[in-house]
């Protein structure tokens, strides 16, 4: 949950580098509440808008966290636009957030896990 709430104080910040363990972790976070408001408004019969709602809370530090997370890959955050071609795109940008991130500093700041 820590991991969750970092990127949430880091509310945009795109500059400097995220592990792989608070992007995933963010994901995770993601999935869960998502599920479970989707699983609260079909019980209650409702039209979605809590889910919407969070969708749209959650939509910029996803985007910052998604740069930070390319940053630490020494990707530029631009890398992000892949996403937007069909099956591939999202193949590569899954393969960029899964791999380690470069050892010591880079064009982008020092190392999270050093620091």
């Amino acid at each position: 949950m820590n991991w969750y709430l970092e990127v949430l104080k880091k509310y945009a910040v795109f500059g400097g580098r995220a592990r792989r363990t608070e992007y995933w972790m963010f994901v995770l976070f993601n999935m869960i509440i998502g599920f479970v408001l989707g699983f609260v408004e079909g019980l209650i019969g409702g039209p979605g808008v809590i889910g919407m709602i969070y969708c749209l809370a959650v939509l910029i530090p996803g985007i910052a966290v998604s740069v930070r997370r390319l940053h630490d890959t020494n990707r530029s955050g631009w890398w992000l636009l892949i996403a937007l071609v069909p099956l591939v795109g999202v193949i590569v940008l899954l393969v960029f957030m899964a791999t380690d991130s470069t050892p010591g500093d880079n064009q982008f700041g020092p190392n999270p896990k050093t620091a």
